[in-house]
């Protein structure tokens, strides 16, 4: 006898079979609404727009909590959330228009009291992921405004963040200033993820973004010899070599890296030089380890137990090559949602799993193209 329940049932249990192929995670198929963005939202989101980071004690927002939070109200079909954190966002960090000016990365409480910009300098990787979620918003929306707002931005970024290091070819700067001294151009690993690069090169067709992903790769392979990645480095002497402001040290920046790497698509031609660059946590893993806090990245040493942010950001990168034990064995150790709720706010834990455990259960995949493609499509 066929009850209601059944064309339900039936669609569970379809996800179930195809969750080894699509690089789900199955007890996560059934799961409704995003009960862990919502955790944070309700504790750390403002009733219009901010994304406060309460594990820090005065309370700052920053350019980079609020493009990852206007991508998972995206994620999560939210349109009138993604409103109130892109004005914010462009009232208090872009004076009114991020089209015109890129965002500001810190605002927070000033020395006499008030609330301001404490920093105006951009950076670049939110500038990226801002662009990116107004691009991808502008299309699932059929909002055109959002699409202008993002390619303005594009061309902010390549005018003011985009280099051409000799012998390389283009590079993004970590942001327009104070990266580029005594011979040494900084960069950041972790502020390049290579799905947004191919959607710009998608719809900046004479943009650098294509070369800029390949040397993002570059990029990775020289300076991760043991396959863990640097938060930071620098181009000296047509090479790139340890950062002289941080060493060598692969940690909270880091961590994103293979975050990154494991939610591009298969079918992108840099898909599988990219996790073989980045093959020191999977080593670690396998041998029964759990994945370092900080990594000596010339010697391949760590110390100490990354959190359930560093563990969940590993989900994609561990299903991507086919080690659906290990990811399962992870996820089993995160925080459910309710444990989240009781527990403080833990702003950038709680992004990271986002994003992670977020692509596991399938909420989104990037298209080889970089074209969003959140489950709600």
């Amino acid at each position: 006898m066929t009850t209601p329940a059944d064309p339900t049932r039936r669609a569970l249990l379809q996800a179930l079979a195809a969750a080894p192929l699509l690089g789900v995670l199955p007890s996560a198929c059934a799961a409704a609404g995003w009960p862990a963005w919502r955790v944070l939202a309700d504790s750390s989101l403002s009733a219009d727009g901010r994304m406060i980071d309460r594990s820090q004690d005065d309370l700052r927002s920053t350019s980079e909590g609020q493009s990852y939070a206007l991508f998972f109200a995206l994620v999560d079909n939210d349109q009138a959330l993604f409103d109130r954190i892109l004005a914010w966002t462009a009232n208090n960090l872009a004076g009114g228009d991020m089209g015109k000016r890129l965002p500001a990365w810190l605002w927070g409480r000033d020395a006499k009291g008030g609330w301001s910009v404490l920093d105006a300098n951009p950076a670049s990787d939110s500038d990226l992921w801002l662009a990116y979620g107004l691009l991808e918003a502008g299309r699932l929306w059929h909002r055109p405004a959002l699409t202008r707002t993002g390619q303005d931005m594009l061309a902010q970024v390549r005018s003011t963040e985009i280099v051409d290091l000799p012998g390389l070819g283009p590079m993004l700067l970590p942001g327009p200033q104070g990266f580029v001294e005594d011979g040494a151009t900084r960069v950041n690993p972790s502020y390049l993820p290579l799905p947004l690069l191919r959607r710009f090169a998608a719809v900046d067709r004479d943009g650098p973004w294509a070369a800029l992903a390949g040397n993002t790769l570059e990029l990775l392979r020289q300076t991760a010899p043991h396959g863990f990645a640097p938060d930071w480095a620098a181009w000296r002497d047509g090479a790139f070599v340890a950062d002289p402001a941080k060493g060598a040290v692969g940690s909270y920046d880091a961590i994103r890296c293979y975050l990154w790497a494991g939610m591009l698509s298969p079918r992108d031609r840099l898909f599988r030089a990219q996790l073989q660059a980045l093959s020191g946590p999977l080593r670690r893993l396998r041998d029964g380890g759990a994945m370092w806090e900080k990594v000596d990245t010339r010697s391949g040493a760590g110390e100490g137990e990354g959190g359930y942010g560093f563990r969940a950001a590993l989900l994609p990168y561990l299903l991507a090559q086919g080690e659906r034990t290990l990811a399962q064995a992870l996820r089993s150790s995160l925080p459910t949602p309710e444990q989240q709720r009781s527990d403080a706010p833990a702003y950038y834990a709680q992004m990271l799993s986002l994003f992670g455990h977020g692509w596991a259960e399938g909420r989104y995949r990037f298209a080889a193209d970089g074209q969003l493609q959140p489950r709600w499509r």
